[in-house]
């Protein structure tokens, strides 16, 4: 993949919302056709990857923004957004199916479930492959972009494949005299949707409140600024996540009988490093404290 990372995030985003109107239209067809409402179900998940994927675009569009006097510090925040925006669309998407299945069920109680064609059972299969292989697609786009909205996205793909093959079962289940799990897998897609739902909010949650960086991080980080050899030792390392990128606060120790264009050397060296070695690291901001040689 070639390009800029917002050239990239888009061109990935329009080519799996060109995937998903086509294998939408064709389960909300065979849906329909063979009488499977795990499968209409299913459609409908589908039809919800195309707007959150345009959402995930516009997000993406948004947190690429260069600073401006109104947002010094960036707009990366917006992908975070898109990712809550997407992470409630799925929630109304899979409480709706459940609730959908449920009445199925009720409906049906008295024996007059319809049993599902061969059609709808085929059209499993193709959502099943077509969706997954949208899940890898999308999840390379967002490790080499490191957007976290991308990843969602990703993560949305997983979750209708896991969906498909809910519907599978549930499709295969009442061909075989069991039409009750024609909904019964409803029911099941709603519970791989909302957890997927619950996973994607929480982690753009935890990136909007200046949630710290993992401890494998910051001993990376140690790593990198024990090296340099005016460093004499790390006081202090803050690090916090803001949207995809990390600001990082380091209280470094130095000789007490540096100048102060040595000492200022110092702490460039050490900015330096991180921003070079950590492509996440937006800002370094190095401290230097005064240490007595003996």
């Amino acid at each position: 993949m070639k390009g800029t990372n917002e050239q990239i995030a888009m061109r990935v985003s329009v080519n799996t919302i060109i995937a998903n109107v086509i294998l939408t239209a064709f389960k909300l067809f065979a849906g329909f056709f063979a009488h499977s409402s795990a499968m209409i179900s299913d459609s409908v998940h589908s039809l919800s990857d195309v707007l959150s994927t345009v959402i995930v675009m516009i997000g993406v569009k948004l947190a690429g923004k260069q600073s401006d006097k109104e947002h010094p510090y960036g707009h990366e925040r917006f992908e975070c957004a898109a990712a809550i925006i997407l992470a409630a669309i799925l929630f109304v998407t899979g409480f709706m199916i459940g609730y959908s299945g449920i009445q199925n069920i009720i409906a049906g109680s008295g024996g007059n479930l319809a049993i599902p064609g061969g059609l709808a059972l085929a059209a499993a299969v193709i959502s099943i492959v077509s969706k997954e292989g949208m899940y890898w697609y999308t999840r390379i786009a967002a490790k080499k972009t490191g957007s976290g909205a991308l990843m969602a996205d990703a993560w949305h793909h997983r979750s209708d494949a896991l969906s498909s093959i809910g519907s599978f079962f549930g499709i295969l289940g009442a061909r075989m005299g069991l039409p009750i799990l024609d909904p019964i897998a409803s029911i099941v897609i709603c519970a791989f949707i909302v957890k997927v739902a619950t996973d994607i909010f929480k982690d753009a949650l935890s990136k909007m409140t200046d949630r710290s960086c993992d401890d494998e991080f910051v001993e990376e980080l140690k790593v990198v600024v024990l090296e340099l050899k005016d460093v004499l030792g790390i006081d202090q390392i803050n690090t916090r996540l803001f949207g995809d990128r990390i600001y990082v606060d380091i209280e470094i120790s130095a000789n007490s009988n540096s100048t102060l264009r040595e000492a200022h050397d110092v702490a460039q060296q050490v900015h330096d490093a991180i921003e070079t070695r950590f492509e996440k690291v937006k800002h370094c901001m190095v401290h230097v404290n005064p240490v007595e040689i003996v």
